[in-house]
């Protein structure tokens, strides 16, 4: 019986390509997978407006004197700001539920009032 002899380079080149070969495959199968169960954008409305409002009137209201009111809705707006910004993150759409004229989407202005109502409590005092 003869054995067959390939050349060192020879059989290192096959090697090589065979590991490419597989690599290129494994590659296309995690880049399929991940493009297949790629999540739409979760899409939630916020009823910004009412909110604000709601907090406008609660300042009217108030006995306080002028520069507390603008001071505390200073910081109201900023947190309000922040809190839709935290709310955008990790692949989810807010809009504005008033500027909404087609569609239904989740309504999430409950979340909103409680994350403001969190950072306005995480404010120091002065």
């Amino acid at each position: 019986m003869t054995r067959l002899r390939l050349p060192q380079s020879r059989l290192a080149n096959g090697i090589f390509a065979t590991l490419g070969l597989v690599g290129a495959l494994l590659w296309a199968a995690w880049i399929t997978r991940a493009v297949a169960t790629d999540q739409a954008p979760r899409i939630v409305t916020v009823r910004l407006a009412e909110t604000i409002g709601k907090f406008v009137d609660e300042a009217a209201r108030a006995d306080a004197e002028p520069q507390a009111v603008q001071a505390a809705s200073l910081a109201y707006l900023k947190a309000a700001e922040a809190s839709v910004a935290e709310m955008g993150r990790g692949g989810r759409i807010v809009l504005v539920a008033e500027a909404v004229l087609a569609g239904a989407a989740e309504d999430a202005t409950p979340e909103l009032e409680r994350r403001i109502a969190a950072k306005l409590q995480q404010e120091p005092r002065r």
